[in-house]
């Protein structure tokens, strides 16, 4: 899986910092533990120590006014069961995120010669396989309007408007693979053309961008929020498949936050 290393770093420092929390609290707690009972509709607190290496469990009673004991007790008892479940945890997570990489299996073919890997078929598609496969697809986009004013990419394909250009340069600059205005059909909708069309590296699914230049009219503004609401009605959600920019006449194109969504959705 594309991306799980990064899973189990997160899920591991996690759990340092939940076993960091119980072990502190775990330092200065009453000895014993608390039993919890209730007779003729009423809770009693018991108060179980060991005898002779052997816990009590018959205890005796605490009163409701004894509060902090009772907490104090309750709480060491959810305390010592985390910390078990998080030590577990934490020495399978390490086990696993020591040995683990991304791409491994690919990782085995990549590094065959290229006379080797003619006689091989790998197990399953190498990235620039399914990226050159899905690049290979015609499709038809929008046609312009005459007398439309003529904008052209770096990578030499006329664009729409002077934000689209900065984009997609900003896409072919870092070897970010698009296609531009591929038609996609939303069921209850019909067929929409999306600025941009990605294909995720990590999920093997489709990454969809539009950027809505004149969110400062009206009419623009209500037919781009009913396309993003049809988008989601389609499984495309805002920021999981659907990257969403937008400006205004009082508002630019903000590119830190084009470099963020490229940083964690492109690459």
């Amino acid at each position: 899986m594309i991306g799980l290393k990064n899973y189990l770093t997160e899920e591991e420092n996690r759990l340092r910092r939940i076993k960091q929390i119980v072990d502190n609290r775990l330092q200065d707690v009453p000895k014993g533990c608390l039993r919890i009972s209730s007779s003729r509709k009423k809770t009693q607190y018991i108060y179980c120590t060991e005898e002779n290496g052997k816990l009590n469990k018959q205890g005796h009673y605490l009163k409701k006014e004894n509060v902090q004991m009772i907490q104090a007790l309750a709480q060491k008892g959810y305390d010592q069961k985390i910390k078990f479940l998080v030590d577990k945890r934490l020495k399978q997570i390490q086990s696993l995120n020591k040995n683990y990489q991304d791409e491994e299996i690919e990782k085995v073919f990549n590094r065959m010669s290229d006379k080797r890997k003619e006689l091989v078929k790998p197990v399953e598609m190498t990235w620039e396989q399914r990226l050159e496969q899905w690049k290979s697809i015609p499709y038809v986009g929008k046609t312009f309007k005459e007398g439309t004013i003529e904008i052209y990419t770096n990578k030499g394909e006329r664009v729409r408007s002077k934000s689209e250009k900065i984009l997609a340069d900003m896409f072919y600059d870092m070897g970010i693979e698009y296609k531009y205005e591929c038609p996609l059909r939303l069921n209850g909708y019909g067929d929409v053309y999306p600025d941009f069309t990605f294909l995720s590296k990590k999920t093997n699914k489709e990454i969809y961008w539009e950027h809505d230049g004149r969110m400062d009219e009206a009419g623009y503004a209500e037919k781009a929020i009913r396309k993003i609401d049809q988008y989601t009605k389609n499984g495309i959600i805002p920021g999981v498949r659907l990257i969403i920019t937008y400006e205004s006449s009082n508002y630019a194109l903000n590119m830190s936050v084009v470099k963020q969504f490229i940083r964690e959705y492109l690459l």
